[in-house]
């Protein structure tokens, strides 16, 4: 309906809910969700697993699981605890952490622009083994079991002048883990799941996603090892808020009218702008405080 004018998400969930609203039923792709009403915390996942879902989708076949908390922004440490918990046992099912694993952690983005720094902070939170246990090996650390956790912050490519995707195959070259999870901002389709909604994916990230600056994605595929995505939207496409403002009255119209109209309304500049609730700073502190300690809980897990 949008023409050149499609709103953009990164958002697995959001990307199905187009064709919920079209009435279109897709093949290929299977949603489940469950609703934990104590802890205010409703977690869908949904699972392509054929070409054709994969290409109607616009993603890789994988398990997208989406994690909305309404309350994620707010500074309540229980309930940024009850999220950590969710996300540790996400990743507990996507991640053999039953046998020991080293685990490369990429926090993606500019940790100059906060509505771009949630990979930093997240990465300046974990605690780091890899060098530990380099240097004194388990029996120092007292512990039967534990993962070496090492980390990096690579920069975007106008800090550095590379591409991601070859710093993280150098290091991943090197140091040859188990696992690599990158985290990362993405865009939402809905501003309601600004900043509350958390999304894991065993299909990898593709850096700069979240503000349009696709760079080559960190995948298993380039890669060679498994990739596990983790971001959350902390902004939305200018266009989004302008077409959301319009919704109710382009329901009125048929569809070659409301083309006609959003190419009249929405300028193309548009697409080039994003926007993030103005409190970004300290909510993508929260974040990555509450995704850091997530990632601590499951690599902590002794059984």
């Amino acid at each position: 309906m949008l023409g050149d004018y499609k709103i953009r998400t990164d958002l697995a969930l959001e990307a199905r809910e187009r064709f919920d609203e079209k009435n279109v039923e897709l093949r290929g792709v299977e949603v489940k969700e469950t609703y934990d009403q104590e802890k205010e915390i409703r977690t869908t996942v949904v699972k392509i697993f054929t070409e054709n879902g994969a290409k109607a989708m616009g993603r890789p076949q994988g398990n997208y699981i989406t994690i909305e908390a309404p309350n994620l922004s707010s500074p309540d440490e229980g309930y940024h605890r009850e999220v950590s918990e969710e996300i540790a046992a996400h990743l507990t099912q996507l991640i053999n952490l039953k046998k020991e694993q080293s685990i490369l952690v990429v926090g993606l983005g500019n940790q100059n622009i906060t509505a771009d720094a949630l990979g930093p902070q997240v990465v300046g939170n974990l605690h780091m083994t890899r060098h530990i246990i380099r240097e004194y090996g388990l029996m120092g650390l007292k512990n039967e079991k534990l993962h070496r956790i090492s980390g990096i912050i690579p920069g975007v490519m106008a800090q550095t002048g590379m591409e991601t995707w070859e710093i993280i195959q150098g290091i991943v070259s090197a140091t040859n883990p188990d696992v690599v999870i990158a985290i990362d901002a993405l865009a939402a389709r809905s501003t309601k799941r600004l900043n509350r909604t958390i999304q894991i994916t065993d299909t990898g990230i593709s850096p700069g996603s979240g503000v349009g600056n696709h760079r080559v994605g960190l995948s298993k595929e380039n890669l060679h090892v498994k990739v596990i995505g983790i971001g959350v939207p902390t902004v939305v496409d200018a266009a989004t808020i302008v077409y959301d403002a319009m919704s109710h009255l382009l329901e009125t119209l048929e569809e070659t009218e409301q083309k006609e109209f959003l190419e009249e309304i929405i300028s193309p500049h548009l697409h080039t702008m994003f926007v993030t609730p103005k409190d970004v700073d300290e909510t993508v502190r929260y974040l990555g405080f509450t995704i850091s300690e997530g990632l601590n809980m499951a690599f902590a897990q002794q059984e």
